[in-house]
């Protein structure tokens, strides 16, 4: 069985500060990746986690302190891919794939759009170009996982109080509409697989006590193609880790 975690850390160095690498240990995925690590990874301190058996793959944004994703894998992949091929995008250091025999996995930490409305276009081109390169890898992978921060919560009951963010970036009809499309595509919502309650998020604004009165929205998630899904053993999310304003979300596979 393989087990792979998501987590956005909001700046590696701070978690690692908060106890992440312990964490990470004990945890024991197969693979994590991780979002928003804000540094070059020569920046920081790895030891503790490449001495428990950790390779790590990374690929920063060119802005410091700014986006960039990891991923730490106990089997290194046959291949490795830095970017979606956009300039804008790659500079941001917002996409990881790492290939493997059987199986592709797209570590993706999408862009907010809250800023204000030139980030939520360049969060909609962003949308667009990833449905685009999904389409074309089902062509000849037919087992993907996309794991990541989408900062998009799908459905009403992935968001506290739907009724007071129908016009929020992040919960826009026509995000949604994205993963529905996701979804028509070929991928299946894993977490959703498992559980259907309401009120399971993965990250809260530090504003507010909004963690504590679990006031959430549940924009992580891993995107496993219809294929895969079928080697699907559990997912979960777990709110009770606290190394940033995100929590890890977790998915279980028998081997592919």
């Amino acid at each position: 069985m393989s087990k792979i975690i998501s987590y956005n850390v909001n700046g590696i160095r701070s978690a690692i500060d908060k106890g992440f690498a312990e964490w990470l240990i004990q945890e024991s995925p197969d693979i994590i990746h991780i979002q928003e690590v804000k540094a070059l990874q020569e920046q920081v301190n790895l030891n503790t986690i490449i001495s428990a058996g950790y390779t790590p793959y990374w690929f920063a944004a060119q802005k410091k302190g700014y986006s960039g994703v990891a991923s730490f894998t106990k089997t290194p992949p046959q291949s490795v891919r830095y970017g979606i091929g956009s300039d804008f995008f790659d500079a941001e250091g917002r996409f990881l794939q790492l290939d493997y025999t059987n199986y592709t996995l797209i570590n993706s930490y999408f862009p907010s759009g809250s800023s204000g409305d030139i980030r939520q276009e360049k969060k909609e081109e962003y949308l667009e170009l990833v449905f685009d390169y999904c389409a074309e890898l089902l062509k000849t992978q037919k087992n993907i996982i996309i794991s990541g921060d989408f900062n998009i919560c799908h459905t009403p009951i992935d968001i506290n109080h739907p009724e007071r963010h129908a016009g929020y970036s992040g919960f826009l009809p026509h995000e949604r509409e994205w993963m529905d499309r996701m979804m028509r595509l070929g991928f299946i919502d894993s977490f959703r697989m498992f559980n259907m309650q309401a009120h399971q998020y993965s990250w809260w604004s530090y504003r507010a006590g909004a963690r504590a009165k679990n006031l959430g929205w549940r924009i992580d998630y891993h995107l496993v193609s219809s294929h895969a899904a079928s080697f699907v053993t559990h997912a979960s999310i777990l709110p009770h880790i606290v190394h940033s304003d995100h929590c890890p979300v977790v998915i279980e596979l028998a081997h592919i």
